[in-house]
């Protein structure tokens, strides 16, 4: 068996395919596991604005960007207080993810013979990034900045493309 084909999250994160999206011709497709895209004080308006930059192109899949609202979320709500921030998860994962199920096990081979690159059944989804789009956006007063640049940078540490955070007035 290749190990090329078998099914990482890295196999996911380069965007080879032509989108996959039509939800209505197919069945099955996994929800998106993000619970919230908007958390903080909506209301307010603030001055300083801190953005999570994608650096290159490609896919980041909806658990990940779960993991990272959680971290984000969590130390903003910590050190700051749900009062003194907003925070959005930008991109929405819309691209269905296909997996061709193999066995794993000793002799496999012996057992299943497939295809090189076969269709496969939805297992989860996934958003499409370009350089240069923003994945986080969090707004703070001007005393909070620190703490939002720590929350984005353990954000950027769940992300499978390399980010950098940066700051606008």
């Amino acid at each position: 068996m290749d190990s090329e084909y078998t099914m990482k999250a890295k196999n996911f994160r380069n965007p080879n395919q032509m989108a996959y999206t039509r939800r209505k011709y197919m069945g099955g497709v996994p929800g998106s596991k993000i619970v919230k895209f908007t958390m903080g004080n909506t209301s307010k308006q603030f001055p300083v604005k801190l953005e999570l930059v994608n650096l290159e192109h490609g896919q980041i899949r909806h658990n990940s960007l779960e993991s990272a609202r959680i971290a984000c979320n969590r130390l903003l709500e910590l050190k700051l207080g749900k009062e003194f921030y907003v925070m959005k998860i930008v991109p929405f994962p819309h691209i269905v993810l296909r997996e061709h199920k193999r066995v794993n096990v000793a002799q496999a081979d012996r057992f299943q013979e497939g295809m090189k690159r076969p269709y496969g059944k939805p297992t989860g989804v996934a958003a499409r990034i370009k350089a240069g789009d923003s994945i986080i956006t969090i707004e703070v007063d001007k005393s909070g900045v620190d703490v939002a640049k720590e929350a984005l940078k353990r954000a950027a540490d769940k992300m499978p493309l390399p980010s950098r955070v940066q700051i606008s007035q």
